[in-house]
């Protein structure tokens, strides 16, 4: 049995039968869809199974994405697990460091920290840092040695201070007023303008007219606040609040 045509739907027949894009043409009506220029089996370009011209032949084109709330979130969330932030990150913090090399000047330098520290805390020991066990706590070193200074071993400056100055009691803590009641009262909160429901598990969903207390903004489309109605916490939509 012929087939149709693809263009005219008129019958084909062996002798006139042109096939191409899984159908079969006269060709005659083997031309461009946009302008009826005629094609042949070189010059055609084909787009969904239908003929084109070189020049009027289909582009591609891309889907604009709606700048929504949701589609903000999920680019923050991707930004903030990529590996990439997070090596950037990471290099960033260690060069807040500074490298300290081991050399017998920093060891001194550490061990008399230590001692120091000992005294300060009353934790001192004899033997303790490399001194001779048999000599008495740094306390007694006053009495003992006061007619004999040359024979007083070395304490240093910092773990003399420690000795005979001492530390300034704490002062109280005082407890922290209240605060006043007209101060709470003029507390901003923000107005929820739309319902919201929550699509993740780190959001807040609410309705329209509830208030939204204790909001930090992080971005500029979304913050973490409070639903003074549900004590939820979370995230939520910005733009979608007003402060009253």
């Amino acid at each position: 049995m012929n087939p149709p045509c693809g263009r005219c739907k008129k019958t084909v027949y062996a002798t006139e039968k042109l096939s191409c894009l899984d159908q079969a043409w006269h060709k005659g009506c083997f031309s461009c869809d946009t302008c009826g220029l005629k094609l042949t089996m070189k010059t055609y370009k084909g787009y969904s199974k239908r003929p084109y011209c070189e020049t009027h032949y289909p582009t591609t084109k891309f889907t604009a994405v709606a700048d929504t709330p949701e589609n903000r979130r999920l680019k923050t969330v991707t930004k903030q697990t990529s590996h990439v932030e997070y090596q950037k990150e990471h290099r960033k913090n260690l060069e807040q460091f500074t490298a300290v090399a081991d050399t017998p000047e920093n060891a001194r330098i550490k061990k008399h920290g230590e001692l120091s520290t000992a005294l300060y805390h009353k934790d001192y020991k004899p033997g303790q840092f490399g001194q001779d066990p048999s000599e008495p706590r740094p306390e007694a070193y006053t009495t003992k040695y006061q007619d004999e200074p040359e024979r007083a071993p070395y304490i240093p400056p910092q773990a003399t201070a420690m000795i005979h100055t001492p530390a300034p009691a704490p002062a109280p803590a005082k407890a922290p007023a209240p605060a006043p009641v007209l101060a709470q009262a003029k507390a901003s909160y923000y107005v929820a303008l739309y319902d919201y429901q929550a699509a993740e598990d780190d959001e807040v969903s609410f309705n329209e007219g509830d208030r939204i207390i204790d909001a930090e903004i992080i971005d500029d489309g979304w913050m973490i606040a409070t639903n003074s109605g549900t004590g939820q916490r979370g995230l939520l939509p910005s733009n979608y609040v007003e402060k009253a």
